[in-house]
């Protein structure tokens, strides 16, 4: 059955990217090959998890316009956890900005937060 492996989120820089989403979030660093003149192939993926994010360097001004609000302004990433409070302690422990406290809703426990760039994420343990 098909899959989405990845989609790409553009970055500022990919050590720095890797530091937030590995060192702060916890993702593993499933893949960085050098792919040359200065381009890498970054993979992160939530620890058993099936899709990635590909950290994507903004190669020129009108992408680096768009770095952290590549929804413009939406919430579009969601993160998917069977322990809400376990990794909203974690995070909070790591510096992850939230935006609103932790909140019950029919579907579940979220919080929304921002990434290292301003790009909104919702962390969501399913009811």
């Amino acid at each position: 059955m098909p899959h989405i492996g990845a989609f790409s989120l553009l970055v500022r820089d990919y050590d720095e990217a890797i530091a937030f989403y590995v060192g702060k979030l916890g993702f593993d660093l499933t893949e960085d090959s050098d792919r040359g003149g200065g381009k890498r192939w970054v993979r992160v993926t939530p620890k058993g998890g099936q899709t990635s994010l590909l950290l994507a360097r903004a190669a020129n001004d009108a992408q680096g316009a768009t770095v952290g609000a590549q929804a413009g302004g939406r919430i579009w990433l969601f993160l998917e956890t069977d322990d809400f409070q376990r990794d909203h302690a974690a995070f909070l422990a790591a510096g992850v900005h939230f935006r609103e406290e932790p909140r019950r809703e029919p579907y579940g426990v979220v919080a929304v937060f921002d990434d290292l760039y301003g790009n909104g994420w919702d962390l969501i343990q399913h009811a």
